[in-house]
């Protein structure tokens, strides 16, 4: 079954009995840069000096992406990579929320808080993509097995957003994190692919440095 990346990094953060999201700030973020892995992978866009411009406007084929696509081909000026994070995040959780539901792998379950506001929670339906997901991970992280493309954006999608907990909730979080950065810096995909996988995961450490901070703040 085809997932992409935004759907995968939402199953890792999904409780898979009670559906509640963990991480979800850094989770919305990460998802939100997905697509910008998946469209450099799949030839559609690159990265110059953290400008990101299309370089193939020919629909992928599934909706989250091609919806990024053209959005990033019909902006009126380029972006950075920061601020199309920032742009898809708005719909991004959303999107792969529907795409899980769709796909039979979590039930969607809606209860009302104070019985006024509607809040939806996605228990698991279906365990084999996930479990798929996070043999892929181990085999990378723990193991030193070479890694295809996606996994490599996947890592350093979980890499740049502070997320390898949910990955690796048990392992030596220090030894995780080191070959986690190796793995998202390596040659394991084509310098395009690259450039763009370094870039998303630069503004996702930005973005969530900068969320964490203001958290603090508001708090004291």
């Amino acid at each position: 079954m085809q997932t992409t990346l935004g759907e995968q990094l939402l199953l890792l953060s999904l409780d898979d009995k009670s559906g509640v999201a963990r991480e979800p700030a850094n989770v919305a973020a990460a998802i939100a840069g997905a697509p910008l892995v998946e469209l450099a992978i799949a030839g559609r866009i690159a990265v110059d000096g953290d400008i990101v411009s299309v370089t193939d406007s020919t629909p992928v084929g599934l909706p989250s992406l091609d919806d990024a696509l053209s959005a990033i081909a019909d902006y009126k000026k380029p972006g950075k990579t920061a601020d199309w994070i920032e742009y898809l995040k708005k719909d991004a959780v959303a999107a792969a929320s529907k795409g899980l539901v769709d796909k039979g792998l979590v039930r969607e379950e809606t209860k009302k808080v104070l019985g006024l506001f509607p809040v939806h929670r996605y228990p698991e339906a279906d365990s084999s993509v996930e479990v798929a997901v996070l043999e892929r991970l181990e085999a990378a992280v723990l193991h030193g097995e070479e890694p295809q493309e996606q996994t490599v954006g996947l890592i350093a999608l979980l890499h740049g957003a502070g997320l390898a907990k949910l990955a690796f909730p048990a392992a030596d979080k220090p030894l995780v994190e080191a070959r986690m950065a190796v793995i998202a810096q390596g040659q394991w995909a084509s310098p395009a692919v690259r450039q763009v996988i370094q870039a998303a995961q630069q503004a996702l450490t930005a973005i969530v440095t900068t969320t964490v901070i203001t958290s603090a703040i508001v708090g004291n």
